[in-house]
């Protein structure tokens, strides 16, 4: 049975998407089958990867809201034999008005995904930057929450929400979920805030923080913008050889 992984912190810019692309790709490119969930309106993971969505094609929205089944908008990565995403568009910020009318509008996400999950090693689900309903659906359907944390001023602003939320959803809907680990991200090495923040982090969270610290690489900030994670764009790049290591510290579990 396919481990479901949701990536989250309702803090934008913490590399969470980037990690969402690569964390995935890396997993594929270790042989397993991976899908990567855009439930994000924004659709950067989407267009992260290279994808554009035509006005007719379906997404996770149309999955949502029970319009199309989700293995016909399933889009597999063509430069991975073992990667799969269910793509997003900006029509999904409509899903956020209409999923709070459904009953059970938590487990959405969750059932759909119960079809899915004996078919693959890994679902990833890459969040909007809030803790909404369809941040909510992703919680609920997870089986583990993986929080980026940047490694810059304010790194730990707005954590004890997302704690706070999580302990609602175990407590209400999931009580299984559990913290995959912190992941710190954009470190720079010269600076003492970065240091400061890595313990801070690791203080707060002790071993769930990952070993591997994703070190802020501009090659990792230019792969979005051709379409391609790092580890096409630049697969000898700092940023490709750290997700390489954190993919296979999930491995390892």
């Amino acid at each position: 049975m396919g481990k479901i992984i949701t990536i989250t912190n309702q803090k934008g810019g913490v590399g969470k998407t980037t990690s969402a692309i690569n964390i995935s790709a890396s997993l594929s490119q270790a042989g397993k089958k991976v899908l990567l969930i855009d439930i994000d309106p924004q659709s950067n993971a989407t267009t992260g990867l290279g994808i554009m969505i035509s006005k007719n094609q379906p997404t996770v929205y149309e999955v949502l809201l029970g319009i199309t089944d989700v293995k016909d908008a399933i889009i597999r990565i063509e430069d991975f034999s073992g990667m799969w995403i269910l793509p997003s568009h900006i029509r999904l910020v409509g899903a956020q008005v209409e999923l709070l009318e459904r009953e059970n509008r938590e487990f959405i996400l969750q059932k759909i995904l119960a079809k899915l999950r004996n078919h693959l090693d890994y679902i990833f689900i890459d969040c909007p930057p809030s803790l909404g309903i369809l941040t909510i659906n992703a919680l609920v359907a997870a089986d583990t929450v993986l929080i980026p944390i940047q490694c810059e001023y304010y790194a730990l602003e707005g954590l004890g929400q997302l704690l706070v939320t999580l302990r609602r959803v175990q407590r209400s809907y999931n009580p299984n979920l559990r913290i995959e680990g912190v992941l710190l991200t954009m470190f720079d090495p010269r600076l003492n805030l970065s240091n400061q923040v890595v313990e801070q982090a690791q203080s707060y969270f002790g071993d769930r923080v990952f070993k591997t610290i994703v070190h802020r690489n501009i090659r990792l900030a230019e792969a979005p913008s051709y379409g391609k994670p790092a580890l096409l764009y630049d697969k000898s790049s700092r940023g490709a050889k750290n997700y390489l290591s954190v993919a296979q510290e999930i491995i390892n579990g």
